[in-house]
């Protein structure tokens, strides 16, 4: 019989439940001297407010780190997408048939659904049909 439990309490944080009353931008009035100690890495200024202590906090938003990343694509579980198969790869054909699989003669590819490509650890045989691959 499965036990039922109650699930952890959620953290709380020092500025306990604030709403954000204005974002400020570097160069605004209210910025400046923070814009002076963060330079570029100021992207913001927010005033907080707490109605249930009566506070108000002035925070800051810092890039702390930047990166190269490419965007990626939101691909639906549910499109067909093509993979590729080496011809004598007849037991992971099999198992594509099992798992729904198609063979499209004009694509020359095997066609399943981007949720089971996943599942089965395929992505990297996807044919992307953009770059002619």
């Amino acid at each position: 019989m499965p036990t039922h439990s109650t699930p952890p309490p959620k953290p709380t944080h020092p500025l306990g439940d604030t709403n954000v009353g204005t974002t400020l931008r570097p160069g605004q009035k209210g910025t400046r001297e923070l814009l002076k100690s963060y330079g570029d890495q100021l992207v913001c200024v927010r005033y907080r407010y707490d109605k249930a202590r009566g506070k108000r906090y002035k925070t800051v938003e810092l890039i702390i780190d930047e990166q190269d990343w490419m965007p990626g694509v939101a691909i639906p579980a549910d499109k067909r997408l093509p993979i590729t198969v080496g011809y004598g790869e007849t037991e992971l054909r099999e198992q594509i048939k099992a798992a729904g699989g198609f063979w499209n003669a004009e694509k020359r590819a095997w066609i399943l659904s981007y949720r089971t490509i996943l599942r089965m650890g395929l992505e990297n045989r996807i044919i992307d049909e953009e770059l002619g691959m």
